[in-house]
Protein backbone atom coordinates (compact mmCIF):
# COMPACT_ATOMS: atom_id res chain seq x y z
CA UNK A 1 0.00 0.00 0.00
CA UNK A 2 2.67 2.32 -1.28
CA UNK A 3 0.43 5.14 -2.11
CA UNK A 4 -0.88 5.64 1.52
CA UNK A 5 2.05 4.50 2.91
CA UNK A 6 2.20 7.26 5.86
CA UNK A 7 -0.91 8.36 5.64
CA UNK A 8 -1.76 9.59 9.46
CA UNK A 9 -4.24 11.59 9.38
CA UNK A 10 -7.64 13.14 6.93
CA UNK A 11 -6.43 15.76 4.14
CA UNK A 12 -10.46 16.95 4.08
CA UNK A 13 -11.17 17.27 7.73
CA UNK A 14 -7.83 16.23 9.83
CA UNK A 15 -9.57 13.03 11.47
CA UNK A 16 -7.75 10.23 11.95
CA UNK A 17 -7.33 7.12 9.43
CA UNK A 18 -7.70 4.05 9.38
CA UNK A 19 -5.83 1.80 7.11
CA UNK A 20 -7.64 -1.64 5.73
CA UNK A 21 -7.87 -3.65 2.59
CA UNK A 22 -5.29 -1.22 0.38
CA UNK A 23 -7.83 1.74 1.74
CA UNK A 24 -7.93 4.27 4.10
CA UNK A 25 -10.64 5.59 5.86
CA UNK A 26 -11.84 8.58 7.81
CA UNK A 27 -14.51 7.83 10.75
CA UNK A 28 -15.06 11.43 11.11
CA UNK A 29 -16.02 12.46 7.30
CA UNK A 30 -16.35 8.92 5.24
CA UNK A 31 -13.91 10.10 2.74
CA UNK A 32 -11.84 7.18 1.50
CA UNK A 33 -9.06 6.50 -0.28
CA UNK A 34 -8.04 3.69 -2.17
CA UNK A 35 -4.38 2.76 -2.78
CA UNK A 36 -4.26 2.44 -6.95
CA UNK A 37 -1.73 1.88 -9.39
CA UNK A 38 -0.73 5.09 -11.11
CA UNK A 39 -1.03 4.56 -15.06
CA UNK A 40 1.19 5.03 -17.56
CA UNK A 41 1.14 5.40 -21.60
CA UNK A 42 3.83 4.23 -23.67
CA UNK A 43 5.26 3.88 -27.27
CA UNK A 44 7.30 1.56 -28.76
CA UNK A 45 8.38 4.07 -32.15
CA UNK A 46 8.84 1.95 -34.94
CA UNK A 47 10.81 2.77 -38.22
CA UNK A 48 10.24 1.54 -41.40
CA UNK A 49 13.62 -1.31 -41.21
CA UNK A 50 11.45 -3.22 -38.15
CA UNK A 51 13.52 -1.17 -35.36
CA UNK A 52 12.31 0.39 -32.23
CA UNK A 53 12.94 3.57 -30.91
CA UNK A 54 13.91 3.48 -26.76
CA UNK A 55 15.33 6.43 -24.98
CA UNK A 56 18.10 6.63 -22.05
CA UNK A 57 16.81 8.13 -19.19
CA UNK A 58 18.15 11.08 -18.26
CA UNK A 59 16.95 11.41 -14.43
CA UNK A 60 16.27 8.88 -11.45
CA UNK A 61 14.94 6.53 -11.14
CA UNK A 62 16.81 4.06 -12.89
CA UNK A 63 18.95 7.44 -14.75
CA UNK A 64 21.02 6.04 -17.53
CA UNK A 65 18.86 2.98 -18.68
CA UNK A 66 17.13 2.33 -21.23
CA UNK A 67 13.56 2.72 -21.30
CA UNK A 68 10.75 2.88 -23.54
CA UNK A 69 9.21 6.05 -24.15
CA UNK A 70 6.06 7.47 -22.52
CA UNK A 71 5.23 8.80 -19.32
CA UNK A 72 2.20 8.89 -16.35
CA UNK A 73 -1.23 9.78 -17.47
CA UNK A 74 -2.46 13.44 -16.61
CA UNK A 75 -5.86 13.36 -14.84
CA UNK A 76 -8.62 12.62 -17.26
CA UNK A 77 -6.51 12.34 -20.37
CA UNK A 78 -7.16 9.49 -22.76
CA UNK A 79 -4.19 7.23 -22.73
CA UNK A 80 -3.68 7.96 -26.65
CA UNK A 81 -3.42 11.24 -25.96
CA UNK A 82 -1.32 10.97 -23.52
CA UNK A 83 1.03 8.17 -25.38
CA UNK A 84 1.36 11.15 -28.28
CA UNK A 85 2.07 13.97 -25.58
CA UNK A 86 4.76 11.76 -23.96
CA UNK A 87 6.61 10.84 -27.29
CA UNK A 88 6.40 14.98 -28.46
CA UNK A 89 7.72 16.15 -24.76
CA UNK A 90 10.52 13.29 -25.30
CA UNK A 91 11.44 13.21 -28.38
CA UNK A 92 10.08 15.91 -29.95
CA UNK A 93 7.95 13.61 -32.76
CA UNK A 94 4.34 13.21 -33.75
CA UNK A 95 3.35 10.09 -33.84
CA UNK A 96 0.02 7.73 -34.63
CA UNK A 97 -1.04 5.45 -32.39
CA UNK A 98 -0.55 1.31 -33.39
CA UNK A 99 -1.33 -2.06 -32.02
CA UNK A 100 -1.75 -2.44 -28.52
CA UNK A 101 1.17 -4.56 -27.29
CA UNK A 102 0.70 -5.07 -23.35
CA UNK A 103 -0.62 -3.87 -20.44
CA UNK A 104 2.23 -4.32 -17.29
CA UNK A 105 2.41 -3.38 -13.74
CA UNK A 106 5.64 -2.22 -11.78
CA UNK A 107 6.68 0.07 -9.06
CA UNK A 108 8.12 3.62 -10.42
CA UNK A 109 11.35 4.54 -7.30
CA UNK A 110 12.26 2.52 -4.69
CA UNK A 111 11.45 2.63 -0.91
CA UNK A 112 8.48 3.86 0.83
CA UNK A 113 7.81 6.67 -1.85
CA UNK A 114 8.47 3.95 -4.62
CA UNK A 115 4.86 4.62 -7.13
CA UNK A 116 2.68 1.19 -8.35
CA UNK A 117 1.94 1.69 -11.68
CA UNK A 118 -0.39 0.40 -14.63
CA UNK A 119 1.69 0.90 -17.69
CA UNK A 120 -0.17 0.69 -21.19
CA UNK A 121 1.79 0.28 -24.38
CA UNK A 122 1.08 0.63 -27.87
CA UNK A 123 3.56 0.45 -31.40
CA UNK A 124 3.45 3.84 -32.88
CA UNK A 125 4.50 5.17 -36.21
CA UNK A 126 6.26 8.97 -36.72
CA UNK A 127 3.67 10.78 -38.75
CA UNK A 128 6.57 14.13 -38.82
CA UNK A 129 9.93 15.05 -37.23
CA UNK A 130 13.23 13.76 -36.31
CA UNK A 131 13.71 11.99 -33.23
CA UNK A 132 16.02 14.41 -30.98
CA UNK A 133 16.46 13.60 -26.57
CA UNK A 134 14.50 16.54 -25.16
CA UNK A 135 12.42 16.78 -21.37
CA UNK A 136 14.45 13.48 -19.10
CA UNK A 137 15.71 11.59 -22.38
CA UNK A 138 19.60 11.74 -22.04
CA UNK A 139 19.93 9.86 -25.43
CA UNK A 140 17.67 8.25 -27.96
CA UNK A 141 18.91 5.24 -30.52
CA UNK A 142 17.46 2.27 -32.70
CA UNK A 143 17.24 -0.90 -31.89
CA UNK A 144 16.57 -3.95 -34.51
CA UNK A 145 14.76 -6.85 -32.06
CA UNK A 146 18.07 -8.94 -32.12
CA UNK A 147 20.20 -5.88 -30.53
CA UNK A 148 17.97 -5.04 -27.72
CA UNK A 149 20.07 -3.67 -24.10
CA UNK A 150 20.63 -6.27 -21.75
CA UNK A 151 18.10 -6.59 -18.76
CA UNK A 152 20.89 -5.15 -16.57
CA UNK A 153 20.48 -2.05 -18.98
CA UNK A 154 16.63 -1.73 -18.64
CA UNK A 155 15.53 0.60 -16.77
CA UNK A 156 12.43 -0.81 -14.42
CA UNK A 157 11.33 -4.44 -14.21
CA UNK A 158 8.85 -4.30 -16.80
CA UNK A 159 10.87 -3.19 -19.61
CA UNK A 160 12.09 -6.59 -20.46
CA UNK A 161 8.47 -7.99 -20.15
CA UNK A 162 7.45 -4.70 -22.62
CA UNK A 163 10.23 -5.76 -25.07
CA UNK A 164 9.47 -9.60 -24.70
CA UNK A 165 5.73 -8.92 -25.87
CA UNK A 166 6.98 -6.69 -28.83
CA UNK A 167 9.07 -9.11 -30.54
CA UNK A 168 6.46 -11.87 -29.71
CA UNK A 169 3.77 -9.48 -31.50
CA UNK A 170 6.56 -8.81 -34.52
CA UNK A 171 7.69 -12.67 -34.90
CA UNK A 172 3.76 -13.64 -35.81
Amino acid sequence: MALLHGWRYCPRCKGELAHRDGAAACGACGFVAYANSAPTTNALVEDGEGRVLLARRGIEPDMGKWDVIGGFLDEYEHPLDGLRREVREETGLEVEPGEFVCATVDWYGEGPDAVATLNLTWTARILSGEPAPEDDVAELRWFTPDELPHPDELAFRRISEVLAAWRSLRAE
